[in-house]
């Protein structure tokens, strides 16, 4: 969400970005909110000397009384109340037009980097640098699914019955794999210097609409009927919910934390759920990177944040490209963001396996997470957030670049133990 005061001072600006968002609809907003604010302004001003008038004439009034004037303070008392009744309208003003304004504020998106390409959507998006050589083997590479079923590891037709499209069993040394990458994943993430944590896997609404746009929550969130509370899609939902709220010593900034959540998510739009597939589905696990720092760092956390990434996908010998999102395609709290894709040898391209966003203070804004500098003064953080890993997605890149022709799936060094020392599966 961003600063009124951006509003009031240079609205071209405001409108210039959703221009290169391609969100031409919102531009009314603009002039919508200048007008409620100035109007919101004017009531608030309306109020304050209603107010202090009501102090005035409060005073009068056993003054009055003192002097035993009676019906002077009577006719005192009915100015008072009328003040009071008219205050009261002017209050409950204020209440809907700064719902108003809010509502607004919350789509109108997020001021974008300078650095960020102009583009309608994600086929616009620039790759920017690969990460070791994408190869292609002499033999057919199965589908994935066929892979796991040939090590059977896993069972979609179970699932089906049990939830519907959109879940699976993993079993046996697939499900182990996926366990390991997990755990690898965390101390990888440890040994950079993150807190590991394990956040709650429910939040409530407030929360929400503080980490993500509407347009978001429609889409991803899943509800829990009855109570005010949303299954988290990722846990940086919950990780930047943790500081709700708070004021944070500058002195104790950046916080660098690792988490690891199930991950729920409807999936609703024209991606659509794989009948067999286990690349978009309702219920995963991740590894996620948060960082709260102040302002002027985030833009050097950015970078760190999605090397870590690369550099993880690279230690399993898989090879990785960055894509820099263009305008169109991010999401509206966003300053700017990165996927890191890796290579499918069967697909003989690159598929998202992590993204890498800066928030700037948009989400800091919507929870009033705040800095206190040395100074004494108070600042909104910037909040920064990017996937590690996320299997089972991540184990379609895994199995594909490590699959030998025999039907054999090689175990890198760093997961053998995690995986009780193999250095293969059959």
């Amino acid at each position: 969400m961003l600063d009124i005061n951006l509003l009031r001072n240079d609205p071209e600006k405001v409108r210039e970005n959703i221009r290169k968002k391609f969100q031409e609809e919102k531009l009314p907003m603009v002039d919508e909110v200048i007008a409620m604010d100035r109007e919101y302004r004017e009531a608030q001003q309306q109020a304050d000397g209603l107010r202090n008038k009501r102090k005035t004439l409060s005073k009068q009034i056993g003054g009055l009384l003192a002097q035993k004037k009676t019906e002077e303070a009577e006719a005192v008392k009915a100015e008072v109340a009328a003040a009071a009744e008219q205050l009261a309208q002017l209050e409950q003003k204020e209440e809907e037009l700064k719902a108003e304004i809010r509502k607004r504020m919350l789509v109108i998106p997020n001021i974008i980097d300078d650095s960020v390409p102009i583009g309608r959507d994600d086929s616009e998006n620039v790759e920017l640098e690969r990460f070791g050589e994408p190869t292609v083997p002499e033999w057919e590479i199965p589908y994935h699914v066929d892979i796991m079923e040939r090590l059977h590891g896993i069972e979609l037709d179970p699932a089906r019955e049990t939830s519907g499209n959109g879940f699976y069993y993993l079993t046996g040394d697939i499900a182990r794999l996926h366990s390991a990458i997990l755990s690898y994943a965390r101390d990888f993430m440890i040994d950079r210097g993150f807190t590991y944590v394990i956040p709650p896997f429910m939040i409530h609404g407030n929360v929400v609409s503080g980490v993500m746009s509407f347009a978001e929550m429609e889409n991803m969130m899943y509800k829990i009927e009855g109570e005010d509370l949303y299954l988290i899609g990722t846990s940086e939902h919950s990780m930047i919910g943790k500081f709700i709220n708070t004021i944070l010593d500058e002195e104790k900034l950046p916080q660098t934390l690792t988490s690891y959540s199930p991950c729920f998510r409807k999936e609703v739009g024209a991606h659509g759920i794989e009948e067999r597939g286990v690349y978009r589905i309702h219920q995963f696990e991740k590894q996620e990177m948060i960082v709260i720092c102040k302002p002027e760092d985030s833009p050097m956390w950015f970078d760190r944040l999605w090397q870590n990434t690369v550099d993880f996908f690279r230690t399993l010998d898989i090879p990785v490209r960055t894509l820099e999102c263009c305008s169109g395609d991010l999401a509206d709290l966003k300053v700017k963001s990165l996927d890191v894709e890796a290579w499918s040898p069967r697909q003989k391209k690159y598929f998202e396996v992590g993204s890498c966003s800066n928030l700037g203070d948009a989400q800091a804004r919507r929870l009033q997470i705040r800095v206190k500098a040395k100074d004494g003064s108070k600042y909104l953080a910037h909040t920064l957030n990017n996937t590690c890993v996320a299997p089972p997605r991540m184990l379609i890149a895994f199995l594909e670049n490590n699959l030998r022709e025999d039907g054999s799936v090689a175990i890198p060094a760093p997961l053998r133990m995690y995986m009780g020392g193999k250095d293969c599966i059959r």
